[in-house]
């Protein structure tokens, strides 16, 4: 399979946008990316955040063209899996088959976890309990990292005011639970974190 290696995107570049036509798969190298649709009056809906080692563009597959716009929030790096090649190798390779499908549910368990009727701190923790859980499973601290997404992003991607989500992280300051300084956060206590998202679905 040729694994193409894209040059480096800066803030703002896009991947992909809706409408293109689907060729192929990409991993994240490095940096952050964000997903996001566009309704009829122009409002964006944020439907994703992509780490360095997760994949993007398989909701794509089936309608053969993109449905989503996918773009860079930090320079950042992808590599482009070409889709026919990626194909193949999953008939050949059945644990791969198995991670494509286990991604596709994850996204659609995630959509479910959004839409249900949980309070603003539970949504937050959740959110960072997943981050913290992305980065660990890649090898990255679980505690300390840096938001290349902005509060307003977090807030449309959570269903949530910017304000909202900038008063809960001052909350989860006051408590002991985090520390943030800008796009600087570091978990303090994981447990307590957990405690309060333990009911909803991982996002």
């Amino acid at each position: 399979m040729l694994v193409q290696t894209s040059a480096p995107m800066h803030v703002g570049q896009h991947l992909f946008r809706v409408g293109d036509a689907f060729q192929a798969i990409y991993a994240v190298r490095s940096g952050y990316f964000k997903t996001y649709a566009t309704d009829d009056t122009g409002r964006e809906q944020v439907l994703g955040f992509h780490l360095p080692g997760e994949l993007m563009g398989l909701g794509a597959i089936y309608p053969n063209q993109h449905q989503v716009n996918a773009v860079a929030l930090d320079t950042a790096t992808v590599c482009r899996l070409p889709y026919n090649d990626l194909a193949g190798l999953a008939t050949q390779m059945p644990s791969l088959q198995r991670q494509l499908l286990r991604l596709m549910s994850k996204g659609i368990t995630g959509s479910q976890a959004l839409s249900g009727d949980f309070t603003a701190e539970e949504r937050l923790a959740a959110f960072l309990m997943s981050l913290s859980q992305r980065l660990q499973q890649r090898g990255y601290s679980p505690t300390e990292f840096n938001l290349a997404m902005t509060r307003r992003d977090i807030a449309n991607y959570l269903r949530l005011a910017t304000e909202t989500v900038s008063r809960t992280l001052a909350q989860f300051q006051d408590d002991g639970l985090l520390a943030v300084e800008r796009r600087n956060l570091r978990l303090l206590d994981l447990e307590r974190l957990g405690q309060l998202c333990h009911n909803v679905p991982q996002i």
